[in-house]
């Protein structure tokens, strides 16, 4: 069994893992103890990384060859690869020869590894001469690199991880931080425990499991972040609580600012956010005059039409208070992905340059251009995410090449982003899996390689890069995303008339040490960091030639990367979101994350135990606007914005607001999808969100929509789902989403067991389908579900009434004396659902049960329950079996809470399901104590 310590590929925490291989196969995967970002610890989805790269797994999802289609719709055919980088090469040449180098575009990812990054940034600005180069980074984090540069003067985020340990106030904004970035929440968790004292403040529309920790919740208006903390510095000055000789001698432009929060009266502000003026008061009295305050933020403040001003107006706090530049305070910005980091400090976007060098500077400009030996650097502003598809669907760009990335799921407006794929001459997909929705639109499949097959490195929220390793050789031809870059570029060179290479790598080091040259000097000097010293230990940057240790926290000599080496306060008027809601759209959608889940699930959406706490979409809305409009939970909805529409179920929930709704980020059209009346598809919660973006960093507003929530009417209903073999369910699931479009509603996703820690014998997978129409659907058309899910054979019982729209059909397996629900079809009558998929999920005895299972409409059997969703991930404890085991306990909530871990495990392995445990423990009805005889 080999050993191979490298980084998970997931958020920004940077966790350390160690990978556990036999061969040319993963087997195993468990946190790294000596990391010092996890020191061990892993979350439910880095837990898991090992089964998402399975053999079987890999059979079914990965892109394994070059692949070309020779017509737009056809299905791709296998290439070489000199076939393959040949082809690509004469379609962009002739496209730079056509019409200039701004007619082509590349679109990466934060997902990629800085050597990647550096090298596709190199062959576009360096090579092609264009800046058309941006990466889904700026859908997650450019708001934060705009805010930081305008305040302190450099994109750095100056605090760590261990201020946790010093902080005395935290304020958590815009982020959910408990399914985020979990296994930095277990880090609050454990500081909270060791301090008691320390305050936490949580600002968020939605109460989320990250707020089950605050000492003060502020449930504030989606949008309003920005009049909420100009109305705590309004608070802070009329108090007295700023930092007049901190001001004065560290910072300038604080004049400004007091005029614009000078109207931010606590009344004012209290009607805009939505809060109470006594909470705001509380709010800025802790922020100001605790000795040590933390912020952390991330998506709820970047992706916003006023992002760039949300993050500067929270750093304005901070200086006025001087909650900077010493342990435990500062603005600390939570980075999404596991690189956006790494690609800010290539200069992966397209307003900037390597080592944070901002691309309209000139002298910046020449700096590079000699690093890399070439005449220039292009002037031309680059298009950013929305920009280049916008571009590309006018017929401005003309060729793209996406990689690691899938932009027809994760990018706003999806109308406008698969127009652009659709219209744009050549599409080249650089791409590990085979099954995301960008896929379809490419003419060019490159296979890449990724998490456990590649080298390089990765700098996560701390500025601490950790090395990442291979430990399997790549499966079929695949090859590292930097050396796909490297063979196309020198092609491209040669086609171009160049003579000297811009390309001599021989390895991800080379690159490397490339990349640490041109941050010589710079905020970010890494010239003292080698591969070497990055393998013995994690550093943080800078750290300079001769350094042996790098900088935890920045600025404590309260001096700042600018031309007079202050601060500057930003002056930050508060606006409004882009799209207010008014008569026709009265609700306000947000998108974030879900616990278990990672994007467009490409990865954990391979591993049907990760869906156990999320089963299914939904769209969430507050339980009083549900019963205003007459629907029940379940219910069908159209969820309508000005873009576009889709069809979901309605789940009821507090978390959210009145006049607001939640979707999940990640239900792209590959798991909910449908058809309109007119034949138009209808895919995924990006086509509802806006493309409006933050005039500064570029950023679109993916946390608010306006939206209009109308009852669905369609009265014939369909449930399939079936166990499946391992080497076939991902087969199978890729099958029947492409009979989604046969339904105006549709959603098919995996499920599964809790795995080996549940002692379950080992994962087992199944596919469940669920759809909805006007009238039932065609016999064929079930015919062929039923074949897929494996109903069609002779154990198989079935029913149908065609005339009534009724079909049903179950496969019962012989299991010794009994027989266990291995499958089921559900057409025209779902009422018995819930007691079915128990059945089923469950594995419980269901010889007795033929006659109920085939009735439409039966009752649930004696004995047989819904079984909740999934809390434990870990080790499969289901919602109604937590309930149960709360309602027999008795103590206080910390002592029920040790006695249900005690008895369940849940909660004693990652972590993940610790606030949901504690809220579940707060809401059970404990029975009296007995009294004493």
């Amino acid at each position: 069994m080999k050993q191979t310590r490298s980084t998970c590929p997931y958020c920004g925490v940077g966790c350390g893992v160690i990978i556990e291989s036999d061969g040319a196969q993963i087997t195993g995967v468990r946190g790294d103890p000596e990391h010092p970002a996890n020191f061990g610890r892993l979350c439910t989805k880095g837990s898991t990384l090992h089964l998402t790269a399975s053999a079987a797994v890999t059979m079914q999802t990965r892109l394994l060859q070059p692949m070309q289609r020779a017509t737009r719709g056809s299905a791709p055919e296998a290439i070489s690869w000199d076939g393959a980088l040949d082809v690509a090469v004469e379609k962009f040449s002739q496209v730079i020869r056509d019409h200039g180098p701004d007619a082509v575009g590349f679109y990466v990812s934060g997902q990629l590894l800085t050597e990647d990054y550096y090298v596709f940034n190199k062959l576009a600005k360096g090579l092609v001469g264009t800046n058309n180069i941006d990466t889904n980074s700026r859908l997650c984090m450019s708001s934060a690199v705009a805010g930081y540069k305008k305040t302190l003067g450099a994109d750095a985020p100056p605090a760590c991880y261990d201020d946790l340990n010093h902080a005395e106030c935290l304020f958590i904004v815009g982020s959910n931080t408990a399914w985020a970035h979990p296994i930095l929440f277990r880090r609050i968790e454990d500081a909270k425990a060791a301090n008691p004292a320390m305050k936490i403040i949580v600002a968020d529309p939605r109460r989320t499991d990250t707020v089950e920790i605050a000492d003060l919740f502020l449930p504030i208006q989606p949008g309003t972040d920005v009049m909420l903390f100009n109305g705590m510095l309004h608070l802070m000055l009329w108090e007295g609580w700023t930092d007049s000789r901190y001001i004065a001698e560290h910072t300038h432009g604080f004049d400004a600012l007091k005029a614009t929060v000078r109207d931010c009266t606590p009344d004012h502000v209290a009607q805009v956010c939505g809060i109470s003026k006594e909470d705001l008061l509380q709010a800025a009295r802790l922020f100001a005059t605790s000795a040590a305050t933390l912020s952390l933020y991330c998506q709820g403040l970047n992706q916003s039409s006023s992002g760039t001003a949300k993050n500067a107006a929270l750093i304005n706090l901070h200086l006025a208070t001087a909650q900077i530049g010493k342990p435990g305070a500062g603005p600390f910005s939570l980075t999404g992905q596991p690189n956006a980091m790494g690609g800010r400090e290539v200069g992966g976007l397209a307003n900037l340059l390597s080592a944070h060098r901002d691309l309209a500077n000139p002298q910046h400009r020449a700096e590079v251009a000699a690093l890399w030996g070439v005449p220039d650097v292009p002037q031309r502003p680059g298009k950013t995410a929305v920009e280049m598809f916008q571009a590309a669907a006018d017929g401005e760009i003309r060729a793209l090449w996406i990689a690691c990335t899938n932009p027809a799921q994760s990018m706003p407006d999806q109308a406008t982003v698969r127009r652009a794929l659709q219209r744009c001459e050549f599409v080249v997909v650089q791409e590990a899996f085979s099954t995301t929705a960008t896929c379809d639109y490419a003419d060019l499949l490159l296979p890449a390689t990724t998490w456990g097959e590649k080298e390089g490195t990765v700098t996560n929220s701390e500025r601490r890069i950790s090395r990442v390793r291979t430990a399997v050789p790549a499966p079929g031809e695949a090859r590292d995303d930097w050396t796909i870059g490297v063979a196309f570029a020198r092609r491209l060179e040669e086609e171009l008339g160049r003579t000297n290479t811009l390309f001599p790598y021989a390895n991800a080091e080379s690159v490397w040490n490339e990349h640490r040259e041109s941050t010589r000097g710079r905020d970010l000097d890494i010239t003292g960091m080698s591969y070497a010293m990055i393998e013995a230990a994690p550093q943080q940057w800078p750290l300079r030639e001769g350094e042996s240790t790098g900088r935890a926290r920045l600025y404590e000599d309260g001096i700042f990367p600018t031309p007079d080496g202050r601060a500057r306060f930003v002056d930050t008027p508060y606006k409004a979101v882009a799209e207010a809601r008014e008569a026709r759209y009265p609700f306000s959608l947000n998108t974030g994350r879900l616990r278990d889940q990672w994007h467009g699930m490409s990865r954990t959406g391979t591993l049907g135990r990760l869906f156990g706490h999320a089963a299914e979409p939904t769209v969430q809305m507050h339980p009083q606007d549900m019963a205003r409009r007459q629907i029940a939970e379940g219910d069908l909805v159209h969820v309508t914005s000005r873009r576009g529409s889709i069809v979901v179920p309605v789940s009821g929930s507090s978390e959210v607001g009145l006049s607001q709704a939640f979707i999940a980020m990640h239900w792209g059209g590959e798991y909910l999808s449908g058809s309109s009346s007119t034949g138009t598809r209808l895919a995924g919660v990006n086509a509802l969100t806006t493309p409006s973006f933050c005039p500064d960093s570029k950023q679109p507003e993916l946390k608010h929509a306006a939206v209009k929530i109308l009852k669905a009417e369609l009265p014939w209903s369909l449930l399939a789902a079936a166990w499946l073999p391992q080497g076939t369910a991902l087969h199978t699931l890729a099958t029947l989403r492409k009979l989604m479009q046969s339904f105006p509603f549709a959603s098919c996703v995996p499920f599964g067991t809790g795995g080996a820690l549940e002692g379950s014998g080992g994962e087992r997978t199944g596919v469940l389908f669920r759809a909805a129409a006007h009238e039932a659907a065609d016999d064929a058309l079930l015919t062929q579900i039923e074949a897929l899910l494996t109903l069609d054979g002779a154990d198989t019982l079935r029913y149908a009434d065609v005339k009534r729209g009724q079909r049903r059909s179950v496969r019962l397996v012989r299991d010794g004396a009994d027989a266990r629900l291995e499958g089921f079809l559900l057409g025209g009558d779902t009422r018995a659902e819930a007691w079915i998929k128990a059945l089923l999920q469950d594995r419980l005895p269901a010889q007795a049960f033929g006659r109920q299972l085939l009735r439409p409409g039966a009752s649930a059997p004696s004995g047989v329950a819904a079984r909740g969703k999934v809390i434990c991930s870990c080790f499969g404890v289901t919602q109604t079996a937590i309930s149960e085991q709360v309602a027999l306990i008795a103590g206080t909530d910390d002592e029920r809470l040790a006695r249900l871990q005690e008895t369940l495990k849940c909660g004693t392995n990652c972590g993940s399901c610790l606030p949901e445990l504690k809220r579940m423990v707060r809401a059970g009805a404990a029975p009296a104590l007995a009294e004493a005889p």
